[in-house]
Order: C-alpha cells, then structure tokens, then sequence
C-alpha cells in the first residue's frame, strides 16, 4: 500500500503546530485510509477558544471521498482528546458510509415502466 501522509492536511487555529502534535495526527488519520479506497484527501483543523461552553480545544476533520464528503468535528477540555474523539467518529462514518452502499446494492428494487413493451416477432 502507498504511502498517503501526502493527503493528510493539518491546520491549526489560535494554536501552534508542533512536530509531535502532528506526527500524532498523521499516525491517527493514516488509519482511515485502509478501510476506504475512495478517500481523496482528509483534512484536519485544530482549533483553541472558548466558543464551545467550556470546551475548550476542538478538532475538525473532512473526508475528501467520492460522492458526499464526510464531516465532523468534536471538542473536549484536553486537545490530544479531541484528536482521538475525531478520529473514532471520522472511522464510524467511514464504515457506516460503506455498510450502507453494500446493503444498497444488496437490496435490488423492481423498475416499473409505464408503457407496454412489444414482444419481437421471430421471422
């Protein structure tokens, strides 16, 4: 398998990035990579503030991935928290998100077509 840490993109808000937080990160994320083939690229926004009721660090991740990209984002009071928060529930959408299309393509519904097919006539 390819190396994809060149698809993990770290940005921090009100914080400052240092080499063991995102090695951390990138260690985290890389995971999401096995379960799904289709992941463009995932990126990863740190953030410090008091905007989420004494919550103070929170962690938002997207998933670049065909069709609908996945979002979430957590916040908790320890930053190393929020990291591991975001990445359990970036993995639980990732398995939902595929549990849900094989279980689509399992399931054939009947087609109804309105209008009378001729039968052809042999000759």
């Amino acid at each position: 398998m390819k190396d994809r840490t060149n698809d993990i993109i770290i940005s921090g808000h009100n914080l400052d990035l240092t080499e063991a937080l995102k090695k951390m990160v990138v260690e985290k994320v890389s995971k999401l990579f096995e379960h799904e083939n289709h992941i463009i690229r995932i990126r990863i926004e740190l953030s410090k503030g008091q905007q989420n009721h004494g919550k103070e660090f929170s962690a938002k991740g997207l998933i670049e991935i065909k069709g609908k990209d996945l979002v979430a984002t957590v916040a908790s009071g320890d930053l190393y928290k929020s990291i591991d928060l975001l990445e359990n529930k970036l993995d639980r959408m990732i398995r939902r998100r595929s549990r849900l299309r094989v279980l689509k393509r399992k399931q054939p519904h009947e087609v109804e077509i309105p209008a009378s097919i001729p039968k052809a006539e042999s000759a």
